[in-house]
């Protein structure tokens, strides 16, 4: 069987759920995001998954990806790679998209990019990366990362330009799955959070 790439953003932090654009800035998990990685182990450990033996992990050095990744029960297995930080947003870091548009009316980050922080080839490459070190494995990968850069992994793994992952929400401690279709990248499942459901 081909490998696939498991895709698990971080959990919940105070930036997060206010929307603020949160790139190299180190926030912790709050309590909701500790829950949601607890909750997520918890879903990895079950069929179909079975705790994913063998499977290969890394994470984003960042503490709100690492703590997912260790309360999640995969810290152990974990190599941190600064290919999976988040964008770096640069002046726009700590804004929110309302606070954005109303210094750049019309913007969309996936077309527009940031002044002083990366391109969009920047991050195209390093989704690029990402996806050549996937697809080379002999088994599946896991990682814990950042809703932007999980997003560009996504479109690039189909193939298509970063723009594309502007059409594909990512919540705070989802999983997403990506893989193959009669032979073809494909998406398995995205923004899964059924983890998260009481």
């Amino acid at each position: 069987m081909a490998p696939r790439i498991l895709l698990a953003r971080h959990g919940q932090t105070a930036w997060s759920l206010s929307g603020k654009h949160t790139g190299r800035t180190d926030v912790p998990l709050l309590e909701e995001g500790r829950r949601g990685a607890l909750l997520l182990g918890e879903r990895l450990r079950r069929a179909p998954f079975d705790g994913l033996p063998g499977v290969e992990v890394r994470t984003s050095p960042l503490s709100r990806a690492r703590r997912t990744c260790e309360l999640a029960g995969f810290g152990d297995r974990a190599r941190p790679w600064d290919t999976l930080l988040e964008w770096d947003y640069g002046a726009y870091e700590g804004m929110t998209p309302a606070e954005i548009q109303a210094v750049r009316p019309g913007w969309l980050i996936w077309r527009d990019g940031v002044p002083e922080g990366e391109t969009l080839a920047e991050v195209t490459a390093r989704a690029d990366e990402v996806v050549a070190w996937a697809r080379e494995a002999d088994r599946d990968v896991l990682v814990f990362a950042h809703g932007h850069i999980l997003r560009s992994i996504g479109a690039r793994w189909l193939g298509l330009p970063l723009e594309f992952a502007a059409r594909v929400r990512l919540n705070p401690t989802s999983l997403s799955v990506l893989g193959w279709a009669y032979g073809e990248p494909a998406i398995e499942s995205w923004n899964d959070l059924g983890h998260l459901v009481a």
